[in-house]
């Protein structure tokens, strides 16, 4: 197993966790249809990285061992930690997006007084 495969999870990861802050900072701005779009992309990027992480454990799977390196685990980390995160901005977005409901209920409703 070569470190450029190694860096090709840490890679995919970090994309994808950078496309998920860049969505949630869109729904803070109220701008869903474009956090939709980043959340796509990380889903994408994650995607991507989980192939690459597949294929090393089908590697394993046929025999062929693979090194188990500091590297190796920094990349699995770093994978999990943008899933988890993915996963976590996505129900903070459907939390911005309710609060902005709520909000524009609530002015409405302020503003027939």
């Amino acid at each position: 197993m070569t470190e450029e495969v190694i860096f090709k999870i840490i890679l995919h990861a970090g994309n994808a966790r950078a496309e998920a802050y860049d969505a949630l900072r869109a729904a803070q701005a109220g701008e869903f249809i474009k956090a939709a779009e980043h959340l796509q992309q990380a889903e994408e990027e994650v995607g991507a990285a989980h192939r690459v992480q597949a294929d090393m454990i089908q590697q394993e799977a046929q025999g062929n061992k693979v090194e188990l390196t500091l590297l190796t685990v920094h990349a699995q980390d770093h994978l999990m930690t943008a899933m988890s995160e993915k996963n976590l901005i996505e129900s903070m977005i459907e939390m911005h997006k309710t609060i902005r409901q709520l909000s524009a209920k609530l002015e409405a409703t302020s503003c027939q007084d």
